[in-house]
């Protein structure tokens, strides 16, 4: 077996998120075998692209990129066989193969997924609503909401928040404390857009150590106690049981995978 690291470089005419994003996925399947992932955006020139031709020569790396325009494009498959270099066109079959089915020519501009639209607004909107409701600071924010998300601390409410807001859902979140009543707002709106969160104890435990530990807390703290825990678990179920919403336990999944989960429910 090769023991050599590889690296993935990403090539692009814009931010270069839609190749990054492939990488990543493709990455995580072979544990530490691939070393890195190193981003070029706004590749627009033919210096540019030989610069990241002198940078891949030599090295073992795979090239995903995703420029549109044609003369780019082309220039760049080029030098990379050329070089002998592993090279993938991430966008161009596809392109080609809608082509085929819609009989209209791709537009071919660099950035068009960054243009203001609608889009892009609702999502600056959505982002702006996470951070104003964020932790229950103003609960007249659950009925404007798409989804309300309640839980103990560190049940992952807040990262779940601003990743459905980038995905132009308005999120509210609530934190669930054995000593303070939820806001009455919570009980005045349906349960169909409440998602409780939960965890296990024991996840809950090593994360809330873990966050002691950054705060520079060294002393004993009732936050990652166990007993402590488990009556917040408790309590957290009996609101649960009143509110009648539907409960995702996040301890063994990734934030995009609850965030799934919320928005089929929601949906």
């Amino acid at each position: 077996m090769n023991s050599e690291k590889s690296e993935i470089f990403v090539v692009s005419d814009s931010i270069g998120e839609t190749a990054e994003l492939v990488a990543q996925a493709a990455k995580i399947h072979f544990n530490d075998a691939v070393q890195d992932i190193k981003k070029f955006s706004f590749v627009i020139d033919k210096e540019q692209m030989d610069e990241i031709m002198l940078l891949a020569k030599g090295r073992k790396c795979l090239v995903l990129y995703t420029l549109v325009m044609d003369e780019q494009k082309e220039y760049f498959k080029k030098i990379t066989e050329d070089n002998n270099i592993l090279a993938i066109d991430l966008l161009g079959p596809i392109m080609e193969k809608l082509t085929v089915l819609t009989g209209v020519k791709p537009k071919r501009e660099a950035g068009l997924n960054r243009k203001l639209t609608a889009d892009y607004f609702d999502k600056i909107e959505a982002i702006e609503f996470a951070v104003k409701y964020d932790d229950g600071k103003d609960p007249r924010g659950f009925k404007k909401a798409d989804v309300v998300l309640i839980g103990i601390s560190r049940t992952s409410k807040t990262p779940l928040s601003l990743y459905l807001a980038n995905r132009n859902y308005k999120v509210a979140n609530l934190p669930l404390v054995p000593e303070v009543r939820p806001a009455e707002e919570l009980f005045k709106i349906p349960a169909s857009k409440i998602i409780g969160l939960t965890n296990s104890p024991e996840v809950l435990n090593s994360i809330r150590r873990e966050r002691l530990k950054d705060m520079g807390v060294k002393t004993q703290s009732s936050y990652a106690d166990l007993n402590r825990i488990l009556e917040e678990l408790d309590y957290a179920d009996t609101i649960f049981n009143q509110l009648k919403c539907p409960v995702i336990d996040v301890s063994q999944r990734a934030i995009e995978e609850t965030a799934s989960i919320i928005m089929s429910i929601i949906k």
